[in-house]
């Protein structure tokens, strides 16, 4: 059997800052059953979470749906050596 392919970051910038304010980087949250339940961003880059590009991409999703102010940001998926 493969291994699953971890290695993807999501990355968050601010527009209006013009690249001056660090990036913030998504840390998955999950239920008890290892259910996707939402994502907090941080600006430690070392404690985000590891992800295929397939919870990757549901992080993206979910941000641009569920957090406020989700047309201030850019966000991107990148690969953890980025």
């Amino acid at each position: 059997m493969e291994p699953t392919d971890q290695r993807y970051l999501v990355q968050q910038n601010k527009r209006a800052d013009a690249g001056k304010a660090p990036p913030v980087f998504a840390k998955v949250m999950r239920g008890k059953d290892g259910k996707f339940e939402g994502v907090s961003f941080i600006k430690n880059k070392e404690k985000a979470t590891v992800m295929t590009v397939a919870e990757a991409e549901e992080v993206v999703a979910w941000a641009a749906k569920k957090k406020e102010n989700a047309q201030q940001y850019d966000t991107k998926i990148i690969c953890v050596g980025q």
